[in-house]
């Protein structure tokens, strides 16, 4: 991801943007969703992109300390959204919003690391870095979700053809 043309200040901003409306989505999907496993693993993202977000919030204080923390409400840079699917929690509806999360995700992954060169600062750039690998391993959390879901929805698929009446 190419952020040389924005910013810093801006970058931050959009950070923070992002990380509160990744919390957001997965508190809402959480919400939605029947089995609670996946509704704990929602609220544990949720909890670490608040964690991320008050990282972000240090970090634009440290390095802006005489602007104020002003987050847009809408976001400057492209980064994918979690779009929300209705209140149906279907498995095709979590199964998409899994793909979003995970595109918002990686997405974020390439955001951090592009932003660790701009500091020079050894410590900011390693707590950059601890973000963009955080994102990372939220991405696998994510994608062992999906593909977990994509294979009972195969196996539920295959068992509608079985007439289970007892007979084998």
């Amino acid at each position: 991801m190419d952020t040389a043309k924005y910013e810093l200040d801006e970058l931050l901003l959009v950070g923070i943007k992002s990380e509160i409306d990744s919390e957001k989505a997965y508190l809402e999907v959480a919400r939605t969703v029947k089995d609670p496993f996946l509704k704990g693993r929602l609220e544990f993202l949720a909890n670490e992109e608040r964690k991320h977000r008050d990282f972000l919030e240090g970090i634009f204080k440290k390095t802006f300390p005489k602007k104020g923390l002003i987050i847009p409400e809408k976001s400057t840079i492209p980064l994918p959204e979690i779009r929300l699917y209705g209140e149906t929690g279907s498995m095709r509806d979590v199964v998409a919003i899994l793909d979003d999360a995970m595109k918002a995700e990686k997405a974020a992954y390439e955001f951090y690391s592009s932003l660790e060169p701009r500091f020079e600062d050894e410590k900011m750039r390693k707590t950059l870095h601890y973000l963009a690998v955080m994102e990372q391993d939220h991405y696998n959390i994510l994608k062992m979700e999906r593909d977990s879901m994509e294979d009972v929805e195969d196996i539920m698929e295959d068992m509608s053809y079985m007439q289970l009446d007892g007979q084998y």
